[in-house]
């Protein structure tokens, strides 16, 4: 009569709870599948039963089975790496999304390594030079400046998935927000209040996700009847500092402005510091709203009016499309609608005196 896998780990435990003996083929005696069957359940590569799939997660746990990584790596011929590609490490909102990312790849043991693009498309290609030499199995990019044609080339040799834009190609998956909508919704948000004279602070000139914020604010003008003007249109970088100068160049300008629309909450922290420095109160004297709705948002002073744009749900989902391109799937992920966020920076504006 076989012992439970329970009684067979009391036999071998050390003082650490976990035997260095239990091999991957004890796990598969264990529960009656072979070993093959549990390295590709390891690697996320296995399409098997939901029954099938506990047996073996339950062994592993009763036998206190450690996988090696490299070994999986080698015995699927895949190193259990991923090369990800996001523009900023330091960025609030990048920095959400690769947390998102780590943990959805650490739930089946993959490892990411991330390096920045700096929104450079040469540079974003050394990258990708660079993790193709560390033998990586798949790439998550993170929007960024690499054309359609150089993602499609390198969806032939490995898997990829993009975020930021929309685009179809064997061994390729996208992620694209609904930017559009979300800076139509903020604006709109503002014309609601009353307020007619809305400078936007754009994001960099030629990046998609700038392009459409551009593209909703004017349309969410021209819904109102309101008349787009040039002269409110201030460009950034999706800096604190950019935002900072964007609203200097504006109180400069004399223009009247009773509110600014800034397309990334970095742009519109730096335009609050701009405000206060010239003694414009938010919300009574100008509303501000940003995009992203970045961790420190709703910790400003006042809290930021902002669109929500799921960076945490953004990493998950593209590490998960990413696994399931390696395991031979379809992914299926789309990102949420995007929604507005009131805080305490935004006002319907006071009737003047």
């Amino acid at each position: 009569m076989k012992s439970s896998p329970k009684e067979r780990k009391s036999t071998r435990s050390t003082a650490s709870g976990h035997d260095p003996k239990v091999t991957l083929g004890m796990v598969a005696e264990a529960c009656g599948v072979s070993p093959s069957t549990v390295s590709r359940i390891l690697n996320g590569t296995a399409v098997v039963s939901a029954e099938k799939r506990a047996a073996v997660d339950q062994a592993i746990a009763e036998l206190g089975f450690v996988p090696n990584p490299m070994a999986r790596g080698l015995a699927g011929g895949r190193t259990l790496s991923v090369g990800v590609i996001t523009q900023a490490i330091d960025s609030p909102f990048y920095g959400i999304a690769l947390r998102g990312i780590e943990e959805e790849l650490n739930k089946i043991g993959y490892s990411p390594l991330f390096v920045s693009g700096h929104w450079n498309a040469k540079e974003e290609a050394r990258c990708i030079e660079v993790l193709r030499s560390r033998r990586v199995d798949g790439f998550i990019i993170l929007t960024g400046r690499l054309s359609d044609e150089s993602l499609k080339t390198l969806a032939k040799a490995l898997p990829v998935v993009v975020t930021g834009r929309s685009l179809a190609a064997p061994g390729l998956y996208s992620l694209d927000f609904n930017n559009f909508e979300g800076a139509r919704l903020a604006t709109a948000h503002l014309l609601a209040q009353g307020h007619r004279e809305i400078a936007f602070i754009a994001g960099p000139e030629n990046h998609p996700d700038a392009l459409e914020r551009l593209r909703g604010y004017r349309a969410a003008l021209t819904e109102a009847g309101v008349a787009f003007q040039a002269e409110l249109v201030l460009q950034g970088m999706y800096s604190e500092e950019s935002g900072l100068l964007a609203v200097e160049q504006l109180i400069a300008g004399r223009r009247p402005f009773s509110a600014i629309f800034a397309a990334n909450d970095q742009m519109a922290f730096g335009a609050a510091l701009a405000l206060h420095r010239h003694g414009l109160h938010v919300p009574d004297e100008v509303s501000l709203v940003g995009f992203d709705d970045v961790a420190g948002a709703a910790h400003s002073v006042p809290p930021l009016t902002t669109i929500h744009h799921p960076a945490y749900e953004l990493g998950s989902l593209a590490a998960t499309a990413l696994l399931q391109l390696l395991a031979g799937e379809q992914p299926q992920a789309s990102l949420p609608e995007p929604r507005l966020t009131v805080r305490g920076s935004t006002r319907a504006l006071l009737p003047k005196l």
